[in-house]
């Protein structure tokens, strides 16, 4: 059951980020990205990152999509409609792209997925994830937390310009 779910889940997310990116239509374009994110979620659900999910869920599915989605819908920009990529914009495009899932596939195919299980001896611990989580060394959560926010500070200032680009 958990194979089928992941390949619903693999499906949804490839369809919906496809949409995301084509689509001319600036709302149905927040609505895939949305069902994106939500998919995404249900696959850290599915493998058992439950925290990881809720984050998902919250930051991504909950606030982003919704900032965006309320920034066109209050200003009235619901029914704008992206023009087409001119072909000296849409190759380089999609040769990065191509790059880019080259990339992400061979690195995936050259990773060794051993189970590190058995290399954990010790009980999770509160105060150690804490340590961990506020730490900036080797190990530590706080400079991909800053990535994170500066990304999210960027979707933020992306949906305010795309709110606010007015018809010529």
């Amino acid at each position: 059951m958990n194979v089928i779910i992941f390949y619903i889940l693999a499906a949804v997310i490839l369809v919906c980020s496809v949409l995301t990116v084509t689509s001319r239509k600036i709302l149905r374009a927040a609505t895939a990205l949305m069902f994106t994110l939500i998919a995404t979620a249900g696959l850290y659900f599915l493998l058992q990152v439950n925290f990881l999910a809720a984050v998902q869920l919250m930051i991504y599915a909950g606030g982003i999509v919704v900032l965006i989605v309320f920034s066109i819908l209050l200003t009235h920009h619901m029914e704008h409609q992206f023009d087409l990529a001119e072909p000296k914009k849409a190759i380089p495009a999609a040769l990065a792209a191509i790059a880019g899932t080259v990339i992400c596939i061979s690195t995936v195919l050259q990773f060794d997925f051993t189970s590190r299980l058995a290399e954990q001896t010790t009980a999770p611990d509160v105060k150690l994830f804490g340590r961990a989580f506020l730490n900036y060394g080797e190990g530590g959560y706080v400079l991909p937390f800053e990535v994170i926010s500066i990304l999210l500070l960027a979707a933020m200032v992306a949906a305010i310009m795309i709110a606010k680009k007015n018809k010529q």
